[in-house]
């Protein structure tokens, strides 16, 4: 049987445990995003008046807790010693790994990345897909090495990324398809030897954060929705009319026919005050409807208000 450590956070992390647990490996113990993030007495606060969905499924599977501030302490390393294990496995960590630590396990550390690798290295390849159109994505397994994303991969699944997809569902997907494939990868790890795979260096892109939210009517209402849709549920896109700057709210938001009488991109063709939608025409001569609420929250509540006073229909969003 397998020893394995995990050491993650959000649902990758515990979705990792799951297929851990599924495979019948041993998991030896994990370490979560919290150790990190926060000092121990701030965390046990939070753990008893607030714990996160991480703290609470480790507890109910009664796991081992690892306890460090830093992945590459000295602390961690003892730890990881004594355990032994034979495979560590990361779901979403932003510190980047020594190779003392990663050299610890018996047979490997691997690390679960939300994309078809060599493609979409970096943080969040939930939103950038959705961003640049993409049909398809995945979720890859691969070696951790020196650098981020970038090591020889062990399994791979490809993910249909659908039209009304949001950075949310896609999301949802990938991590209970992370939990299958780590299972019957831990299994093949169990009982052969897998010939880890090169990465094709010359195919590799690299996005970091998700960057450039406002939105441009020049463009087309495709591109316009695919941004709204791709940063939910991290933050919102964002348009100003004059000098009021209007966040848009993925749900309530789509794509319509222009049956209007209005040719010019920019144009607004329609408003709805109750359901606080704006309809604006695109470069594709499509219409985008937006769910809209000032992008203060303090000043949503007179979101309805700023639509019936300054809304004019034929008006250009400038």
């Amino acid at each position: 049987m397998l020893r394995v450590v995990i050491i993650g956070y959000g649902e990758m992390f515990t979705n990792l445990i799951a297929g851990t647990l599924d495979a019948n490996c041993e998991i030896a113990g994990v370490l979560r995003g919290e150790m990190i993030k926060y000092n121990s007495f701030i965390r046990k606060l939070k753990d008893i008046f607030l714990p996160s969905l991480d703290y609470n499924y480790i507890q109910s599977y009664n796991l081992k807790e690892l306890h460090t501030r830093s992945i590459n302490s000295k602390e961690l390393k003892k730890q990881l010693l004594k355990l032994s294990p034979d495979i560590i496995l990361v779901g979403s960590w932003a510190e980047r790994i020594s190779k003392e630590i990663y050299d610890i396990p018996r047979i490997a550390t691997i690390n679960a990345h939300p994309s078809l690798l060599p493609k979409y290295r970096g943080p969040n390849p939930y939103f950038w897909v959705i961003r640049n159109q993409e049909q398809t994505t995945g979720v890859s397994f691969h070696l951790v090495d020196e650098d981020y994303d970038t090591g020889a991969i062990l399994a791979q699944e490809e993910i249909k990324i659908y039209p009304s997809d949001t950075g949310k569902t896609l999301k949802e997907r990938t991590v209970l398809t992370a939990r299958g494939v780590v299972c019957e990868l831990l299994k093949d790890l169990s009982e052969d030897i897998i010939i880890p795979l090169t990465q094709a260096e010359e195919k590799s892109t690299y996005y970091s954060h998700p960057c450039d939210l406002e939105l441009d009517f020049r463009k087309s209402a495709e591109e316009n929705y695919a941004l709204i849709r791709a940063i939910h549920p991290w933050g919102e896109a964002y348009f100003y009319n004059d000098d009021t700057c209007l966040a848009v709210i993925a749900q309530g938001s789509e794509i319509l026919d222009n049956n209007t009488k209005f040719t010019e991109p920019k144009s607004i063709t329609g408003v709805n005050i109750k359901n606080k939608t704006l309809d604006v025409l695109c470069s594709d001569n499509k219409i985008l409807r937006m769910h809209v609420e000032h992008i203060k929250k303090y000043d949503r509540p007179f979101t309805r208000n700023y639509l019936k006073r300054e809304i004019i229909i034929g008006s250009v969003i400038v």
